[in-house]
């Protein structure tokens, strides 16, 4: 959610910035019904004032033997209005919630507007691979090696679903143990959060109300309009309501976590030929790292975030290039994001693995989760930044491609074989 107090106070900037994102929005009629309901607040404070003034002042003058019938016939009155105004204030909060709430995360001044075109490459690690034999796309060679097991995933889950097995499934987990020792030893905590979340998680998380549709949700007759929970479609969703609601102390920030969840996804629209496989489908694994951090601190976060999924590719070896969004290619919530992309030789194109995004304090005022400032005792709005370490489902199929050898065996990253019993190879299954 944006900072109210800023659009009431340069709302040109606020719709410019909006407008980098491709999201046009005129501040007219809401700056009109902010007002108007900011009148009536104190319209309907002096009311209150009048009466409970006048509600003292009744016993008395009838001790006098005064006459009240006109003061409690205004006082009916003023009862009438207070009621008729805070009809009229609900009215226009949920208007302007369901206003503000439409609106997405101001981009950072510093991006260029447009979406992918005005993406910016800013350094590249490593070579692509060149081969001296016809490269396999990595659906046949998880087919040949007995790793993957795509149509009987399509027969339990349908399209966008595969089977890990055998190397394969160590393979995987091999991935996420990587993942997760690296994290620990970099300080943050592990947790396992619940995959099944309550609507209060997907709207701080930025998601709802305008993204409800594109996550897996659990519905009941019980429920005004059927909507009970939703199956999380990244970590991040959990991982940013832990605090909601709180107030944390300046001392415990940084607060840095790990969780690793399958993610479930609407992939909206058929796969494209390039992207068979797992490049695109509707469960798979992920490590997410999550921090909440004072706002001064949000620089230095995101470069770390940056750093360290770049740290866990190379560790594994694959060719990858770090790429910063523009405006309109970063995310409703996020204000400014880098993809950290891995080469897959069968696509000729380098695959996102990794989203590092900082999202300032939108989440943060969705889900009221503040810190108190040692220095003024005053609470604020923690900053709050996500990054995938890593996604496992377009790593597995570039270290499938680029480690592959003529013989149509695949190399195993050295960093993993220690979960792998040593192995050096993928193989055919005898």
């Amino acid at each position: 959610m944006l900072d109210v107090n800023l659009i009431r106070k340069d709302p040109d900037m606020v719709r410019d910035l909006l407008s980098r994102k491709g999201f046009e929005v005129d501040f007219s009629e809401y700056l009109e019904k902010d007002r108007a309901r900011r009148d009536l607040i104190f319209r309907t404070e002096q009311l209150k004032a009048e009466k409970n003034k006048v509600s003292a002042l009744v016993p008395v003058l009838r001790k006098g033997g005064r006459d009240v019938s006109d003061t409690l016939a205004r006082m009916r009155q003023v009862a009438d209005d207070i009621r008729d105004g805070e009809a009229q204030m609900a009215a226009l909060d949920a208007w302007i919630r369901d206003f503000l709430d439409a609106l997405p995360n101001l981009p950072d001044p510093s991006l260029p507007a447009g979406g992918k075109e005005n993406n910016r490459v800013v350094r590249v690690f490593g070579t692509a691979p060149v081969f001296d034999f016809p490269p396999l796309h990595h659906v046949d060679l998880a087919e040949s090696l007995g790793v993957v097991d795509y149509p009987r995933g399509a027969r339990l889950g349908g399209s966008g679903h595969w089977v890990y097995r055998r190397d394969g499934a160590r393979l995987e987990w091999a991935l996420l143990n990587y993942f997760i020792e690296a994290h620990l030893a970099d300080g943050y905590e592990f947790m396992l959060p619940p995959h099944l979340l309550t609507w209060a998680c997907g709207y701080t998380a930025g998601q709802f109300p305008k993204f409800r549709d594109d996550v897996y949700q659990l519905r009941s007759d019980d429920t005004p309009d059927g909507f009970t929970h939703f199956i999380l479609p990244t970590a991040e969703t959990a991982l940013v309501n832990l605090h909601r609601d709180e107030i944390l102390d300046e001392e415990v920030l940084p607060l840095r976590y790990c969780a690793y969840t399958p993610c479930y996804r609407k992939e909206a629209g058929s796969y494209r030929s390039e992207e068979r496989g797992m490049i695109r489908g509707h469960q798979f694994n992920k490590i997410e790292m999550f921090q909440y951090v004072r706002p001064e601190d949000a620089d230095a976060a995101l470069e770390e975030l940056v750093g360290k999924a770049e740290r866990l590719v190379q560790g594994l070896g694959l060719h990858h290039r770090v790429s910063r969004l523009a405006a309109g290619d970063c995310s409703a919530a996020m204000r400014r994001t880098y993809d950290i992309e891995v080469w897959i030789p069968s696509m000729n194109d380098f695959k996102e693995v990794s989203s590092a995004s900082d999202a300032g304090d939108y989440q943060a005022r969705r889900g009221n989760i503040r810190f108190r400032r040692k220095e003024t005792g005053k609470p604020e709005f923690v900053h709050t930044l996500n990054a995938s370490g890593l996604a496992t489902s377009r790593i597995f199929p570039a270290i499938l491609e680029c480690n592959q050898d003529a013989s149509g065996r695949v190399r195993i990253p050295e960093v993993l074989r220690k979960w792998m019993g040593g192995q050096e190879f993928l193989a055919r299954p005898s």
